[in-house]
């Protein structure tokens, strides 16, 4: 599943992937008007040797669009924690969640501990405010927490990071799918 601000859902680099859609938000849609969801979705699962745009890292995987967040980018840990809910109720094997917040929540801490539960593996972004300050979902101790790294390997400048950080991954000028604009 990918928590985030939905997923362009007539991409041609994303056909045939997204298999339920839930917006868990105050848009009138679950697609991305935003463009972060679609550009996660691409780098997770974009289409393979199709002649288009970008391949994803993961072949044959299936997409669980989760709307958590708004059409501005922002949002509510009760949106996050709704979504989080749904997702590991209707099939999630791992949720995506390259989002986060400054501050600790016992319902977003409670949709992690439900998930986690239920065998889901929970992955979300370390931060992106350049400090060892905590981000939740990252900081629970069932979410992997993933920090950015840059084209030399090293840690990206805005990375958040500390002993509560689980890996690094590349995160610094990832090419991927965007929603198309509107004419």
């Amino acid at each position: 599943a990918v928590l985030d601000t939905g997923i362009a859902q007539n991409h041609e680099d994303l056909k045939g992937k997204i298999i339920s859609n839930k917006n868990c938000t105050d848009s009138k849609t679950s697609d991305d008007l935003f463009g972060h969801g679609t550009h996660v979705s691409g780098i997770i699962s974009a289409n393979t040797n199709n002649g288009l745009g970008a391949a994803g890292v993961g072949f044959n995987i299936s997409l669980i669009n989760a709307k958590g967040l708004g059409d501005d980018g922002s949002g509510y840990y009760s949106w996050l924690a709704d979504c989080m809910v749904w997702a590991a109720d209707n099939g999630a094997k791992v949720i995506n969640m390259s989002l986060g917040g400054p501050s600790d929540s016992k319902l977003l801490s409670d949709a992690v501990d439900y998930a986690w539960n239920k065998g889901v593996v929970l992955v979300a972004a370390a931060g992106n405010s350049g400090s060892n300050s905590p981000s939740y979902p990252a900081y629970f101790n069932h979410v992997l927490s993933v920090a950015a790294t840059d084209q030399n390997d090293a840690k990206a400048s805005f990375s958040n990071y500390g002993a509560w950080v689980d890996v690094a991954a590349p995160g610094v000028g990832i090419y991927s799918t965007l929603p198309a604009t509107p004419n």
